[in-house]
């Protein structure tokens, strides 16, 4: 008999109850939180109810879907696959604007500053 060594797997409900904190995060408990997951992913409802309460995650396509749609399920999937620096380079444009938007605010201040300093 071979004992079981090296590759360890996450299991069915782990899987199933990641993907399922993570839709509640984003879209809630609400009816048309099944009625979003609905239209993104072309799943019906039973399928869709059964995600959100963490009873089976979604497979092959539906995954795929989801996480076009859903930034929490891509960052829970990544998380759970172990590779979470692969969801930091997918922020990074994001990233980038907002810190763009700071700099225009922060120059925006200084140049108010000057303006009020030149009259002294």
């Amino acid at each position: 008999m071979f004992t079981k060594t090296g590759n360890s797997f996450l299991a069915q409900k782990q899987y199933a109850a990641g993907i399922s904190r993570a839709l509640h995060l984003e879209l809630g408990d609400t009816h048309q939180a099944t009625k979003t997951l609905m239209r993104w992913t072309n799943a019906n409802e039973r399928t869709v109810k059964n995600w959100m309460a963490g009873s089976s995650g979604p497979r092959g396509e539906h995954l795929v879907a989801l996480i076009k749609h859903s930034d929490l399920a891509l960052a829970a999937f990544l998380g759970m696959a172990d590779r979470p620096h692969a969801l930091t380079a997918s922020e990074l444009p994001t990233l980038r604007q907002k810190l763009q938007v700071l700099i225009e605010g922060i120059d925006s201040y200084l140049c108010e500053g000057e303006g009020a300093g030149s009259d002294r």
